[in-house]
């Protein structure tokens, strides 16, 4: 499995949520809320899309997670 590239998915979409196909990377629909963007899918015809949350801005981050609960 490689790495997907999503800059254009970031500068497109920034701030909405995103519907994909099955390769990750066409958007079949989007919208400000995950109602909006499944309603998008399900018009185009897919029933349980790949979805995400596009953040308004990228971040780096540098650290550790404790997994430990």
């Amino acid at each position: 499995m490689s790495a997907i590239d999503w800059t254009n998915l970031f500068e497109d979409y920034k701030g909405l949520w995103v519907a994909l196909k099955e390769d990750e990377r066409t958007v079949i629909g989007s919208g400000k809320t995950l109602k909006e963007a499944l309603e998008h899918a399900h018009v185009s015809g897919y029933v349980q899309p790949i979805v995400t949350h596009v953040p308004e801005k990228l971040v780096t981050y540098i650290g550790s997670y404790d997994f430990s609960v």
